[in-house]
């Protein structure tokens, strides 16, 4: 890890808090969802292990950061039944001034169910999230760079805006939220963000409803970055094209959050000053240290044990 050098100032992560409930079906959705037929979908999947966890993209991003010694600062608006997330937050050392609590709507919730291919059907309710223009960028003080992840629509279109106008770097990250984008306005984010990070299935939807390739894309941000699975990740500059591979897991147990990890260490070698290779690999560890546990902010680590797995990872 980057302990020698301090990091340079503080992250706002633009995105969701929610919670999540995830349900492990213990066979294949490929199984049960006949191809000629999925126009008249009509599946029901038994779950016999249920649990509820803490997330969100900004919930998840803020935890991974505060594991890797770096000051992660949430922005979202939460619901009145927020109160249990809130007192995990603060235990976790993560900090909570810029979640505005919206007493009429339930925190956003995520109803994921995962099969044993780790693919994932995931359904959302945004509740709070719907609000999350009412938080402001300028409202979050010595913030050297930022992150738009999934949030509320409003929301995503003026935190970016917020932060070009402001000076302030940030990473566009539309996740799930890219269906509610057309080409204009996603053209927009990819110009004012200074780097991009998406996984490969929202790389080729970014591609389509953009109309942007990425030499295109590469005009105007420093960096893409497109994750891929097991197979790693890979790291578009305007001089090279990084391929970075997977860090070993111990176990492959959850992938839900994973994503989320992978981003907080993009974050940490940025704040650190890092070189891409090496903020690449730090990202991948930190999917891999994430997906040896259930949930998506159950993973904990030291420094020194971090900065073990890392050497062994990528010597």
């Amino acid at each position: 890890m980057s302990a020698a050098l301090p990091p340079r100032g503080r992250a706002l992560i633009c995105g969701s808090v929610a919670y999540d409930t995830i349900m492990l079906f213990g066979d294949r959705f490929a199984n049960h969802i006949l191809p000629d037929k999925i126009h008249m979908l009509n599946v029901s999947f038994l779950v016999p292990q249920l649990r509820r966890e803490y997330g969100g993209c900004a919930g998840n991003i803020a935890y991974n950061l505060q594991l890797l010694g770096d000051a992660g600062v949430p922005m979202a608006t939460v619901g009145r039944d927020f109160a249990p997330y809130k007192e995990w937050l603060t235990r976790a050392g993560v900090p909570t001034e810029h979640l505005r609590v919206i007493d009429g709507e339930l925190t956003a919730q995520a109803f994921i169910t995962t099969d044993l291919d780790d693919n994932q059907i995931t359904a959302f309710h945004p509740g709070a999230m719907q609000h999350s223009h009412a938080n402001r960028v300028s409202e979050a003080r010595d913030i050297t760079l930022g992150i738009v992840a999934p949030d509320g629509r409003e929301g995503m279109i003026e935190h970016a805006a917020q932060f070009a106008a402001a000076g302030i770097p940030f990473i566009f990250d539309p996740g799930q939220g890219l269906p509610m984008f057309g080409a204009e306005e996603l053209q927009r984010f990819l110009a004012q963000a200074r780097w991009v990070t998406v996984n490969d299935y929202e790389w080729q939807l970014l591609q389509q409803k953009s109309r942007w390739g990425v030499s295109d894309i590469m005009q105007h941000v420093e960096a893409l970055i497109v994750t891929r699975g097991a197979s790693g990740s890979v790291i578009h500059t305007r001089g090279e094209e990084i391929r970075i591979p997977t860090a070993t897991a111990r176990a492959v147990v959850d992938p839900t959050g994973c994503g989320d990890a992978y981003r907080a260490g993009l974050i940490h070698g940025l704040l650190h000053g890092l070189d891409w290779r090496r903020t690449g690999h730090i990202a991948s560890l930190m999917g891999a240290l994430k997906i040896e546990s259930r949930g998506t902010q159950n993973h904990r680590f030291t420094p020194t044990e971090f900065a073990e797995r890392l050497a062994a990872a990528f010597p």
